[in-house]
């Protein structure tokens, strides 16, 4: 039997009743569908895990035993930075998922120049409130118990301002490879470009700063997605915790 796991914005200690809320209480009771005495693990994405319980089910709301501490932790000894370009819906979606379940620590979305989606203000915070939804999912299901930052929007050569440690981007024409970087720190920037890929301009401003390696990718033209996963995956067998 597969035991839920369900992350609560809230504190957790042993031995207390805690009572779940608004999607907490949507997911446990109207879609597992779960009954008093079902197991749960649940944690508050600060690193903390606890073993769990149903204990009581009314109409408004569901009271949930927490059990014993669970001390373990899924995170990479590698921690990583996406500045990921904003893409089109299930596109964008699917990028950010699989980053979390990869073990990427920190995600800023960014606006290139040849991002094709508009948003203002409004659609901005609708859009981070989304993509915070799916890395909350995406460590319930992959065993995470630190829940990745999820920065606000900003520009890419903005971005770029603000990182100081290695960080790889990846352009079809360049010719270094990625074995040839070699990290300062245990903390690797990933720039991944939207759809349209980065421009000619965004490149050759991101060649003038000395800790930005601008390396190919293989002989193929990936996805904006494929991409994502294709890069945290290499970055993480390199430097991190896979193989």
């Amino acid at each position: 039997m597969r035991i839920p796991r369900i992350y609560l914005s809230q504190h957790l200690e042993s031995n207390k009743l805690v009572e779940l809320k608004d999607s907490s209480f949507q997911h446990v009771i109207k879609v597992l569908r779960l009954k008093e005495e079902y197991p749960l693990f649940v944690f508050d994405g600060q690193g903390n895990e606890y073993s769990a319980s149903i204990k009581q089910i009314n109409k408004k709301n569901t009271f949930i035993n927490i059990g014993k501490n669970i001390n373990s932790t899924t995170e990479s000894n590698l921690s990583i930075h996406l500045g990921l370009g904003i893409s089109k819906g299930e596109r964008m979606d699917f990028a950010i998922q699989k980053a979390v379940e990869l073990g990427v620590t920190k995600i800023t979305p960014l606006f290139t120049e040849h991002c094709v989606v508009n948003l203002d203000e409004k659609r901005i915070q609708k859009r981070l409130h989304h993509w915070q939804g799916i890395i909350i999912s995406s460590c319930e299901q992959s065993g995470r118990n630190i829940l990745p930052i999820l920065n606000t929007t900003t520009t890419l050569l903005e971005w770029a301002k603000s990182i100081n440690e290695t960080c790889i981007v990846f352009d079809p024409i360049a010719t270094m490879t990625l074995k040839k970087v070699t990290p300062e720190s245990n903390t690797v920037n990933l720039l991944i470009g939207p759809e349209g890929g980065l421009s000619t301009k965004e490149i050759s401003e991101l060649e003038k700063k000395t800790n930005f390696h601008i390396v190919k990718f293989g002989p193929r033209i990936l996805r904006t997605e494929t991409a994502t996963i294709s890069a945290i995956t290499a970055i993480q067998m390199l430097w991190g915790d896979l193989l």
